[in-house]
């Protein structure tokens, strides 16, 4: 049985793109039967290869770290458009590092910061976001970030765990199976995580500057108004083309502001 059927066999759906890059990664025949063998077994591809495209950048992945989604380009898109040259970028949350890389390798001068809790996320980002000329941090959401950056940051990118914790169970194998349970599981009602990002973010954010948290079309109401809690300027902002959603707070540059920042 050929490589494209045993994987369309064991569900992949896009089996002859699959194929293609287990070929293009084997260094021999022998590697690429044990690609393939873990590969149907349902391991993830990125952890077979070793990296996930993203925005069209090459992410390197490792076993155990969350897999970068498409649907999280949306908010690489809208941070881009949000952050000026040399502006400060936290990537919170930051699994890989694709996030911050990403909006970072849009712009010619930035500082980048990225912080994680999770070990081996924090050494898997570390190959992603130094090259770059970014820094990864080890800790819990803001204690991981250096105490300097207080107060100056453009754009903070959170893509914390979301999903509540009774509905892990229900999330696609690849994912529950394989991605760490600390960089899925929100809590009970998905927003543990959300609700501490946005109580703590006025005091990270320069004024004016912005928090972009990825949600649900669901629980995207409920995150900003955690954010409009916080004393930001809140809003909500989806795409179609990659079913992707954030809640976008803004820090006022003062009282008077009443904008809304997904329009920003």
């Amino acid at each position: 049985m050929d490589i494209v059927t045993r994987l369309r066999h064991a569900g992949c759906v896009f089996a002859e793109d699959e194929a293609a890059l287990l070929l293009a990664a084997a260094a021999s025949p022998a590697e690429l039967e044990s690609m393939v063998d873990r590969r149907v077994g349902g391991e993830p591809l990125e952890y077979i290869v070793g990296w996930a495209e993203f925005r069209g950048l090459r992410i390197a992945v490792e076993p155990g770290v969350f897999v970068p989604r498409r649907r999280t380009e949306f908010m690489v898109e809208r941070a881009s458009a949000l952050v000026s040259p040399g502006g400060v970028i936290v990537d919170l949350c930051c699994g890989t590092g694709a996030i911050g890389v990403a909006v970072a390798t849009d712009m010619s001068e930035f500082e980048l910061y990225a912080g994680e809790i999770d070990p081996a996320a924090v050494r898997c980002a570390r190959r992603n976001v130094e090259p770059v000329g970014g820094q990864v941090f080890q800790g819990d959401l803001y204690d991981a970030l250096p105490a300097e950056i207080r107060g100056r940051v453009d754009v903070l990118l959170v893509n914390a765990p979301y999903v509540p914790t009774d509905e892990i169970g229900m999330m696609p194998p690849e994912a529950r199976e394989h991605e760490a349970r600390v960089a899925l599981d929100g809590g009970s009602d998905g927003l543990d995580l959300h609700r501490r990002v946005a109580a703590d973010a006025s005091a990270w954010l320069r004024p004016g500057g912005h928090v972009l948290i990825e949600t649900s079309v669901r629980q995207a109401a409920s995150t900003a108004r955690l954010l409009t809690a916080a004393g930001l300027t809140a809003g909500v902002a989806h795409s179609e083309d990659v079913d992707g959603t954030i809640a976008v707070g803004r820090r006022p540059v003062s009282s008077a502001y009443d904008g809304d920042p997904s329009e920003h």
